[in-house]
């Protein structure tokens, strides 16, 4: 029996190439696309695939919030992260949400489609390059919730005296936990943290 897809991808192109990359394959076949979230939550429902491939950056809701969101309301549910975003930020998110697997566009077709047949088989599956970034981080105190936030917010370009008035802290404190940031992530000042949590997903501008 075949494995019946859904994508979920902005952009149309994309779609068609994945269209591509499975038709030629017996055992997978593309049931249905949609280029947002919102279409894509209507289409699992009418359809019911075995897997959905979603992309992570959207417009309007991200591809993890999507996975929360559907495996909420179908807890079985088989969903992957397919993007161009590494970094094991994303990628742990993305399975922390409930995903299947966190794979990257760049793949090889046949890690794409040995991925997709694992999945279905109820396995989990997390690119190549991208594992070896999660190894790489093994180990390290993970950045709380609060340093998150700050984070962000200096990877949005905000001052210190900004971080302090929206978070109701004061700037000596915002200084306090940069200072924590940069010797968890191995930063030493504020644009290479911003390069840093951007390359690993630490923090998305989207959201």
């Amino acid at each position: 029996m075949a494995i019946r897809i859904l994508t979920i991808d902005d952009h149309p192109l994309v779609r068609d190439g994945i269209c591509a990359m499975l038709e030629v394959e017996p055992d997978l076949v593309v049931v249905g696309e949609a280029g947002d979230v919102e279409t894509g939550l209507a289409l699992f429902r009418q359809l019911l695939p075995d897997i959905v491939l979603v992309d992570l950056q959207m417009p309007g809701c991200n591809g993890i919030a999507f996975i929360r969101r559907l495996r909420e309301e179908f807890p079985a549910a088989k969903a992957a992260v397919l993007t161009t975003y590494g970094g094991d930020g994303n990628a742990r998110e993305a399975m922390s949400a409930g995903a299947h697997g966190y794979l990257l566009k760049s793949a090889l077709r046949g890690e794409l489609i040995d991925a997709l047949r694992k999945i279905a088989q109820g396995k989990r599956c997390v690119s190549a390059e991208v594992s070896q970034e999660i190894s790489r981080h093994i180990g390290e105190e993970a950045l709380t919730a609060r340093e998150l936030t700050i984070l962000t917010a200096l990877a949005r370009g905000w001052e210190n005296k900004r971080i302090a008035n929206e978070m109701g802290i004061s700037a000596e404190t915002v200084k306090s936990h940069l200072a924590k940031i940069f010797e968890k992530i191995d930063a030493s000042n504020r644009t290479e943290a911003f390069q840093i949590a951007l390359r690993r997903g630490l923090v998305r501008l989207d959201d």
